[in-house]
């Protein structure tokens, strides 16, 4: 902003001051003495140059802060969108081995249980094959939700990629966990997915793993689904 003569000197001379104060206080809602004495001035000093440049300027830091603001929440709503994942309303993997992260670490600092269930869907490419993708996209999202509805708020969902999914249960031992595991799988495979005219049934395989203390998070992940695979090869069985 360009500002000449008397104003200009006026502007540079009470902007420091201005800044670093509370400046709503020095509105024109305010006398010219209460005003003076804000600002350090004197009554004769606040001329009305002087007033025009400080409501100039009080004008743009109200502008200023509206734009920060707008800022500052479309930051919030980035990152939220960065942590998501693209399909289903759950984190996506970086998310979610960032929150494992966090998890084994307090476990090390506090000494509080925490467990990892691993959960894959069976024979998902027939979903694909029969039903066609939107029917697969559906089933994926319909995991998701119901994974979310029942477990608790402080417990983490993400999806790993493809048709894995895996949630951290906190403040849970191996037993607890894994009779929450099977709860699920119970959940999801009476439940079939409507999509369309099609009913779409769904199996789903899980593995479960107690969270040591400061374990690495991909270490952790993988022994999580390890004990998957062998739950769903022994299903599959004769």
């Amino acid at each position: 902003m360009k500002i000449s003569g008397a104003r200009a000197e006026a502007f540079s001379a009470i902007r420091r001051r201005a800044l670093t104060a509370a400046g709503a206080q020095a509105t024109g809602q305010a006398s010219a003495a209460d005003k003076a004495g804000f600002l350090g001035l004197t009554e004769a000093e606040l001329t009305p140059q002087v007033q025009g440049a400080l409501k100039t300027l009080l004008g743009e830091i109200d502008d200023l802060r509206g734009e920060v603001a707008k800022l500052k929440a479309q930051l919030t709503e980035m990152e939220g969108l960065a942590d998501r994942d693209v399909l289903t309303p759950v984190l996506n993997r970086r998310a979610f081995m960032r929150e494992l992260g966090r998890i084994s670490t307090f476990s090390a600092r506090y000494g509080a249980s925490a467990s990892l269930v691993y959960l894959d869907l069976d024979g998902f490419k027939s979903v694909n094959d029969r039903f066609g993708h939107a029917a697969g996209d559906a089933a994926l999202r319909a995991v998701a939700e119901r994974l979310v509805a029942n477990v608790r708020d402080s417990d983490i969902v993400g999806r790993m990629g493809g048709d894995e999914f895996a949630v951290i249960l906190v403040q849970a031992d191996l037993e607890t966990a894994k009779a929450k595991a099977d709860s699920l799988v119970r959940l999801i495979e009476t439940t079939p997915v409507q999509c369309g005219d099609w009913s779409v049934p769904l199996h789903i395989s899980a593995g479960v793993r107690a969270i040591d203390p400061g374990a690495d998070p991909e270490t952790a992940l993988a022994e999580a689904d390890a004990t998957m695979f062998v739950r769903k090869r022994d299903r599959s069985a004769p």
